[in-house]
């Protein structure tokens, strides 16, 4: 039995990006759940994560091109799990040792430089810790952290495959 062809998979893994961003929106939007400074930053890296993938499929690179672009996949993976993982550690820290509330990203981006908005998102808030919305037990932080561990596998797939 064969294995689908590199340029399928990124392809696949892309779509799978689309569908994790689709969920986000319709949690954001439908259900009107506003996203806090970590789940933004979350979005950054699974969009960067899918242009990767999108990139890739189009191309279509031979066995150092697809390592290339499985390597650079992976390093947005672990950043999202990086900052996914902080997340589900804020929700685990007691109330009165959270950081204190962020104003809204809006008044940050006209009030503050570049650098401290930055360092005010990754490191996350109050906002971060609170868990408003849960699929089997599971808060979307942990969901999103399970997502960012399928994408650094198959990123790791991608790169270490022979054919």
């Amino acid at each position: 039995m064969s294995l689908a062809s590199p340029r399928s998979l990124f392809l696949i893994a892309f779509l799978g990006c689309v569908a994790v961003m689709g969920g986000a929106l319709y949690l954001e939007h439908a259900l009107g759940l506003e996203p806090c400074p970590l789940c933004i930053v979350q979005r950054v890296f699974i969009i960067a994560f899918g242009l990767v993938c999108l990139v890739a499929a189009l191309h279509g690179p031979q066995a150092r091109g697809r390592r290339v672009y499985a390597g650079l996949a992976l390093l947005f993976a672990a950043g999202g799990a990086a900052s996914a993982g902080r997340q589900v550690w804020l929700q685990g820290i007691p109330a009165d040792q959270l950081p204190a509330c962020l104003p809204s990203l809006d008044y940050m981006m006209e009030a503050l430089p570049f650098q401290d908005i930055v360092r005010l998102m990754l490191h996350g808030t109050a906002d971060c810790a609170e868990v408003t919305w849960t699929l089997f037990g599971m808060s979307i932080p942990e969901w999103s952290l399970l997502a960012f561990a399928g994408c650094i596998l198959f990123a790791l797939f991608q790169m270490l495959r022979r054919a």
